[in-house]
C-alpha cells in the first residue's frame, strides 16, 4: 500500500522528532538536571545542585516538568505565582486586542492607499519612516505616556501589527484586475458597492496574507515587551522563572510560546484557503 505525501511527511517528522529526543537525553546523560543550570554557576547565584545532576534539563525532566503545568494551568497564588494557563491568556488577550485594533485602522487605510494615487504617494514617505522601527522601541514612550504597563503592552501589539496588514491590503486593492473594474463600471455600480463586491473578493487573499505576518510578529513582540513590563503574561513568566533559576519551565514556556503561535498561524493558513479561488 502507497502511503500518501501527508502521511510520509507525518511520519518522517515523527522520526526527526524521536531522533531529536534520543540525542537530547544522551547528551544530558539521561540524568535529571538541577533545575537545568550550570553547576558552577548556580553555585554562584546560591541555588543548590545535586551530585550527578546534569547540566541542562532532559526530555524526562521536561515532560515531567510540563505535565505538572498542564494539569494544574489555572492556578492562582499570587502575583508572582500563576498557572501557565492563566500567563498565556492574559498574553493571548493582549496581542488579539492589539490585533484587532491594527485590523480596524490597518484595512481601511489600506482600501484608501490602493485605491488612491494620490493618497498613496502622500503617505508612502512616512509608512516607510515608521515600518522599520522595532516596536520596542515605542515601549518607553508609551509607558511615560499611557502609564499602564499592560495598555502599553497592547500599544506596542497595535504598532507592529499595522505595517503587515496596511501594506499588504494597500497592494491588494491596487493590484485588482483592471477587466473586473471595467465590468464593473460598465454596469455603472457604484464605487462603494465595487468596493465591496468586487475589490473586496480579489484582495482578500493579500490581506489575509498581512493578517497573518502580522500576528505571528505580535505573538513574537508580546514575549519580549512583557519581559520589560513584568506583572503577568507569559513573557514576564520566562522570565521570572529564570530568575528562580528554573531553566526547565523556561524551556516549557518556550514549547508553550512555539504550539500557540504555530496554532494562530494555522488558523489564519486556513482562512486564507477560505479566500482564495482557483485560478
Amino acid at each position: 500500500m502507497t502511503l500518501s505525501q501527508n502521511m510520509r511527511a507525518g511520519l518522517l517528522s515523527l522520526a526527526i522528532l524521536a531522533t531529536f529526543l534520543v540525542l537530547w537525553h544522551w547528551s544530558t546523560g539521561g540524568g535529571t538536571a538541577a533545575e537545568g543550570l550550570d553547576p558552577e554557576y548556580a553555585a554562584l547565584m546560591g541555588a543548590q545542585v545535586t551530585q550527578g545532576a546534569s547540566a541542562m534539563p532532559g526530555p524526562v525532566d521536561l515532560f515531567s516538568t510540563l505535565w505538572g503545568h498542564l494539569s494544574d494551568p489555572f492556578y492562582d497564588r499570587g502575583p508572582n505565582s500563576k498557572g501557565i494557563g492563566i500567563q498565556l491568556a492574559y498574553s493571548l488577550g493582549r496581542v488579539l486586542l492589539g490585533f484587532a485594533l491594527a485590523f480596524i485602522v490597518a484595512v481601511p487605510l489600506g482600501f484608501l492607499i490602493g485605491m488612491s494615487p494620490l493618497v498613496s504617494k502622500a503617505l508612502n514617505p512616512f509608512i516607510q519612516i515608521m515600518k522599520p522601527v522595532s516596536p520596542l522601541a515605542w515601549m518607553p514612550l508609551a509607558l511615560y505616556t499611557i502609564q499602564d504597563s499592560s495598555t502599553s503592552a497592547i500599544f506596542v501589539i497595535f504598532i507592529c501589527s499595522i505595517w503587515p496588514m496596511l501594506v499588504n491590503t494597500a497592494f491588494g486593492v491596487a493590484n485588482t484586475r483592471k477587466e473586473w473594474l471595467n465590468v464593473a463600471r460598465t454596469l455603472e455600480i457604484s464605487p462603494l458597492k465595487r468596493a465591496f463586491t468586487v475589490i473586496l473578493p480579489a484582495a482578500a487573499p493579500t490581506i489575509v496574507t498581512g493578517m497573518r505576518i502580522s500576528i505571528g510578529i505580535a505573538w513574537l513582540v508580546i514575549v519580549a515587551a512583557e519581559m520589560l513590563v513584568g506583572g503577568t503574561g507569559i513573557g514576564y513568566f520566562v522570565w521570572n522563572e529564570w530568575n528562580n533559576l528554573s531553566i526547565v519551565n523556561v524551556i516549557v514556556a518556550i514549547l508553550m510560546i512555539g504550539v500557540i503561535g504555530m496554532i494562530l498561524d494555522q488558523i489564519l493558513a486556513g482562512a486564507a484557503r477560505l479566500v482564495t479561488f482557483p485560478e
